[in-house]
């Protein structure tokens, strides 16, 4: 049976009806665009769903929109993080002017449109020159996608920047003039702690959040995100605080592991785990099959009340050679990879609520009021959900029927 049809009024009732976070089938009323009640299944007109799964829109917390879409010039020659970087450093030095950068970049909104995904953060590789070029990219897709995709950007340094004060002027003028965040590669190295409490200070004195990529390494001794943790609750930070990756968690012995998220709750810490892009790069060995997995730890960050979302990261660049951002791949992958099915739960919150909030955004749940951005889904249950890639899945946007289907990968092509 396919999905039924939606039609093209402004006011309708979805019947019958499976919604994140409740028991049984709901009614869902659209009115003007918006949600206008939800209520108990009861029968009457409308568009029986028959039990069909219906989320809101999807919000992807962690891209790199600048970065993707390079594979066919720049593959990763060894399947490495190491190999990544200097693959990107080259193709970035030989192609991202503005043109280019703004091609892939909206090629990227694009399938996150089609899939669902109604806002996303992306991180912006800023060292200059290439900040000038990227950030007024960013600036004129979250114009032009401002009503489909609300936009966020970080800027993505390595700490060494910090060192270099005219930058550090520069950087802070950028993200100011963009409603930017405070981003940066944190792994060890000698005064970390130093480079850390500089990082914070710069971003309480110019009210930046912080969203920063942490101890991406099956590396034990990695143990930077302590480390965040302590120095924001020693002086105090009030911004919002998210870390990404932290990959070595997974190999901290239970003692550390758990002294690690007690600071990371009292610090009010969110993490994201890019569950796909991390099996890709780590353990990775030549002829050999990885032993390890490389993903946080979800199921401990949330038993903490550490907010833990999950995200698309790269996609189809050297450091993820696959995806499309679509947000239900990633919730699919990080259930089969994390073992997040007894129980499923509220774990879809990974993709839709706990990210949005983690963004200060209004999105990720259906409710009265909220503009009626919905999924519906061909699935009854879980199993079904994952089950299939769910193409033919039915996207709304303000009630409205959009087209889901992707752009064309020739339309990369250089022109």
């Amino acid at each position: 049976m396919s999905l039924p049809s939606i039609p093209g009024t402004s006011r309708f009732v979805l019947r019958n009806v499976r919604t994140l976070g409740h028991e049984g089938l709901r009614d869902i009323e659209v009115a003007a665009g918006c949600v206008a009640g939800i209520t108990l299944a009861a029968g009457g007109a409308g568009v029986d769903l028959a039990g069909r799964i219906v989320w809101p829109g999807m919000v992807d917390l962690h891209t790199h929109l600048d970065k993707g879409h390079i594979w066919r010039r720049a593959e990763n020659p060894d399947g490495s993080f190491l190999g990544a970087r200097t693959a990107v450093a080259a193709d970035r030095a030989a192609h991202w002017t503005a043109a280019d950068v703004s091609r892939r970049f909206e090629f990227a909104l694009r399938c996150a449109h089609a899939h669902g995904t109604v806002a996303m953060r992306t991180h912006i590789d800023s060292l200059a020159p290439q900040d000038r070029i990227s950030w007024p990219v960013f600036a004129e897709m979250r114009a032009k996608w401002a009503g489909r995709i609300a936009l966020q950007g970080v800027a993505l340094i390595p700490l060494e920047a910090l060192d270099d004060a005219a930058y550090v002027r520069e950087l802070v003028a950028l993200l100011k003039a963009n409603d930017g965040i405070l981003g940066g590669l944190v792994m060890p190295m000698p005064g970390l702690a130093e480079r850390l409490s500089a990082l914070l200070r710069l971003a309480a004195e110019n009210g930046f959040d912080l969203d920063l990529h942490m101890d991406e390494t099956l590396a034990a001794e990695a143990r930077s995100l302590p480390l965040l943790a302590q120095l924001a609750l020693e002086c105090g930070f009030e911004g919002r605080i998210v870390a990404g990756h932290c990959c070595s968690l997974s190999v901290q012995p239970d003692g550390e592991l758990a002294r690690t998220l007690d600071l990371v709750a009292r610090a009010r810490i969110g993490v994201v785990s890019l569950p796909m892009c991390n099996m890709f790069l780590q353990d990775r060995a030549t002829a050999r099959t990885p032993r390890m997995r490389g993903v946080t730890m979800i199921q401990e960050l949330a038993a903490r009340g550490i907010p833990v979302a999950a995200a698309s990261d790269n996609t189809r660049d050297p450091f993820y050679a696959y995806g499309d951002h679509d947000l239900l791949e990633v919730y699919r992958e990080a259930v089969r990879i994390a073992h997040l099915d007894r129980p499923f739960g509220d774990w879809a919150n990974l993709v839709t609520s706990t990210p949005a909030e983690l963004m200060g955004l209004p999105a990720g749940r259906i409710q009265v009021g909220a503009p009626a951005d919905l999924v519906i889904f061909h699935a009854r249950e879980p199993t079904e959900l994952l089950a299939r890639p769910h193409s033919d899945r039915i996207v709304l946007r303000a009630g409205r029927v959009i087209d889901t289907t992707p752009p064309d990968y020739a339309e990369l092509d250089a022109p």
